[in-house]
């Protein structure tokens, strides 16, 4: 090997070896490059007790601030069949319903529904007889893993009636009508915040079809 070629070879292992630290020192976590704890974040904050009406039911709970709206469901109250999917407001499977408007509960803080009326799919059946839409799902098969069913059907009933208050949508063509008309392309796009990953749309759209009373 000439003195040109040894030059070369070792460019390459300083290039491969500089950019393997370099690698390392943004990834790996502080402490084990020796940066010692991360500083003190302060004391933790105060309790905030509130007044939630879920299903008709007055629920009195004492939570941290930050406490979002689902997890205040899920890991306080068992209100289980909202779903943490993505937790970040993408997914859709985390939808309730505030004074009968469709909210991403990952999204919103418990605090900030004092006193408001929320509606989890929990809360939807009344005894053994099934809300429309729940009733819909099933005849039409709309859902196969069910991990996004709970969102879909709460989205579906927030979506029915902002169309019945004639709030238009992306794809509405005719925005002097009272009422957009409920087309295929319409019930998709109202319902594009919630994703199937099992991709059950066309039987989705069937059943709110059902559910709205128009011909599927």
């Amino acid at each position: 090997m000439d003195e040109d070629e040894a030059n070369t070879e070792i460019s390459r292992r300083t290039l491969i070896e500089s950019g393997t630290t370099a690698l390392l020192v943004t990834t790996l976590p502080r402490a084990a490059l020796g940066a010692g704890p991360l500083e003190d974040a302060g004391p933790p904050l105060p309790s905030v007790t509130m007044e939630l009406q879920i299903n008709g039911r007055s629920h009195s709970l004492t939570l941290d601030p930050r406490t979002t709206l689902l997890d205040a469901l899920r890991e306080h109250l068992a209100l289980t069949g909202s779903k943490k999917g993505c937790d970040h407001g993408q997914c859709g499977a985390c939808t309730v319903l505030i004074e009968g408007r469709r909210i991403n509960s990952c999204l919103t803080l418990a605090v900030m529904h004092d006193g408001q009326s929320v509606t989890t799919i929990e809360g939807l059946a009344e005894g053994d007889n099934l809300h429309p839409l729940q009733t819909a799902f099933v005849e039409h098969d709309g859902f196969q893993c069910g991990y996004c069913t709970s969102g879909q059907i709460c989205s579906a009933i927030g979506m029915l009636a902002e169309s019945r208050t004639g709030m238009p949508s992306y794809v509405t063509e005719d925005l002097t009508q009272p009422q957009p008309e409920l087309t295929d392309a319409e019930i998709r796009e109202r319902m594009s915040g919630n994703i199937c990953r099992c991709a059950a749309y066309p039987n989705i759209v069937v059943a709110i079809k059902q559910a709205a009373g128009m011909p599927t």
